[in-house]
C-alpha cells in the first residue's frame, strides 16, 4: 500500500516555451531523414510515390497538423503525396495558410474539395506509375475514385511502412511522451483530495479533464474513463451519473497530449478499505505487470535480444492464470504510443514474433474484470532503449494499492 498520497509537486512541471520551441526545431531537423528512409522503402518495394492520409503520418513526415478529431471534417486536406524529390500537400481554402506556415518545405496544391479531379495531374507531376497508398486508412470508395481518375497508374497497398519507422522514438519524442505523462500524473494527484464516496463518475471525469487541460496539455489524448465499483469491469467503459462507492474500486483510464505526443495511464484506486477479494485482485494484477516489467528489464540488463511482444504478453498472462482464481484480461497487454494513442509495437497474443524495437515507448496494462462486480487494471508507459541500457517507466504516479479516505 502506498505510504502517502501523491501531490502535484511530486511530479515534473509542464514544459516551458523554450522546450516546446526546441521540440519543433527537432521535428524540422528529423524530417529529411524520415523522408529519406521512406523513399528507401519505396525504392525497395518498386513504387514511385507514396500517398498518405493518416494525420499522425502527415505530422511526422511534413509538419502539418490536424487537431484531435479534425480529420473527420477536413476532407482530403492534409493528405500528401511523396515523390522521389518532393512532397505535395493537398488542401482546401480552410487550411492553405496553415500548410504554408507548418510545412514550408512542401508544395501546397489547392485542390479544393475534389482530390479525384486533381489526382491524374498530381501523380503526373511526380512521374509516378506505381503509387503506394495507406490502404488501411482510405475508404474503398476513395480507392476506386483514384483508380478511375488515373487508370494507367497502379495503386499499391502500403500498410505498416511508416508505422514501423514511427515505432522507433528519438530522444525528443520520448521527452514529449514523458512530459505528457507528468501532466497526467499531476492532474490525478490534484484530483485525489476531491475523490470521495457519493461524487459521480461524470463529475470526477470532467474535473480530471479540466486539470489536464489547465496543467500543460493542449488536449486529452482520449476521453477520460472514470468507472466506479461494478463498472470497473468494463475495460473501455464511459463515465456516467453513477456515484463512487465506499470500499470499492474506482478506475481511471486517461491521458494527456503535449506537443502532439500522448500519454496513457490507468489507476485503480479504492475509496475506503478494499475487501479482501479486491485487495487480492489488485495484488495479482500488480504481479502480472511486474512480471512483464522484470522480463524486459532483465533482457536489457543482460544485453540479451529483446523479447517479442507476444512472449511478454504470455508471461504477464501466466502470472494471473497460475493463481487460477480469476480469468486474465482479454485485451492485449500493451501498445506503442506517440503521435497516436495506439501504435506499434504491440504486446499481445497476436503480436509479431520479432524482438521489440528500440528505442521505443509502450504501455503495460494487465487487468482482471469480473462482470457485475469489479475490475482492476494498472497501466504504465515504459521507455525501452536497449543500447543505452534503459527500461524505465515514464508514468510516475504510485503503482501500489492506494486507499483514499471514504
Amino acid at each position: 500500500m502506498t505510504a502517502h498520497l501523491p501531490i502535484p509537486a511530486d511530479f515534473a512541471n509542464a514544459p516551458d516555451a523554450r522546450t516546446r520551441a526546441r521540440w519543433l526545431d527537432a521535428d524540422r531537423a528529423h524530417r529529411p531523414n524520415r523522408l529519406g528512409r521512406l523513399r528507401e522503402v519505396m525504392a525497395r518495394e518498386g513504387v514511385d510515390a507514396y500517398f498518405g492520409v493518416r494525420a499522425e503520418h502527415m505530422r511526422w513526415l511534413t509538419g502539418f497538423t490536424l487537431g484531435p478529431g479534425e480529420k473527420a471534417s477536413a476532407g482530403h486536406s492534409g493528405e500528401f503525396l511523396i515523390g522521389p524529390d518532393g512532397v505535395t500537400i493537398v488542401a482546401d481554402s480552410r487550411y492553405t495558410i496553415q500548410v504554408r506556415r507548418e510545412a514550408p518545405d512542401a508544395t501546397l496544391d489547392e485542390v479544393g474539395y475534389d482530390l479525384p479531379g486533381a489526382w491524374a495531374r498530381l501523380v503526373a507531376a511526380t512521374g509516378a506509375r506505381r503509387v503506394a497508398v495507406e490502404a488501411a486508412a482510405i475508404t474503398h470508395a476513395d480507392w476506386a475514385r483514384l483508380q478511375a481518375a488515373a487508370p494507367d497508374v497502379e495503386l499499391v497497398a502500403a500498410d505498416g511502412w511508416v508505422d514501423a519507422m514511427r515505432a522507433v522514438k528519438t530522444p525528443d519524442e520520448v521527452e514529449r511522451i514523458a512530459a505528457a505523462c507528468a501532466v497526467a500524473d499531476r492532474a490525478l494527484a490534484a484530483l485525489v483530495p476531491e475523490i470521495r464516496s457519493g461524487v459521480t463518475e461524470h463529475e470526477l471525469a470532467l474535473r480530471l479533464e479540466w486539470l489536464i487541460r489547465t496543467g500543460g496539455a493542449e488536449c486529452l489524448a482520449f476521453d477520460v474513463a472514470c468507472l466506479a465499483g461494478p463498472e470497473a469491469a468494463l475495460p473501455h467503459g464511459s463515465p456516467g451519473d453513477r456515484p463512487v462507492l465506499a470500499n470499492a474500486a474506482l478506475l481511471f483510464d486517461f491521458g494527456a497530449q503535449v506537443a502532439g505526443y500522448r500519454s496513457d495511464m490507468t489507476r485503480t484506486l479504492f475509496v475506503g478499505e478494499p475487501t479482501a477479494r479486491d485487495a487480492a485482485l489488485y495484488g495479482i494484477v500488480a504481479t502480472s505487470q511486474q512480471t512483464a516489467i522484470d522480463m524486459i528489464t532483465a533482457a536489457v540488463g543482460d544485453g540479451r535480444t529483446m523479447p517479442d511482444g507476444r512472449a511478454v504478453d504470455v508471461a504477464a498472462r501466466a502470472a494471473i492464470d497460475t493463481d487460477g482464481r480469476w480469468p486474465a484480461y482479454g485485451h492485449g497487454l500493451g501498445h506503442g504510443i506517440g503521435l497516436a494513442t495506439h501504435e506499434e509495437p504491440r504486446l499481445s497474443r497476436t503480436a509479431p514474433e520479432t524482438p521489440l524495437p528500440s528505442p521505443t515507448v509502450f504501455s503495460i496494462e494487465p487487468g482482471i474484470y469480473i462482470e457485475g462486480e469489479t475490475g482492476v487494471r494498472i497501466e504504465d508507459l515504459m521507455h525501452l532503449d536497449a543500447l543505452a541500457g534503459v527500461a524505465a517507466l515514464l508514468t510516475q504516479f504510485p503503482r501500489e494499492l492506494t486507499v483514499l479516505p471514504g
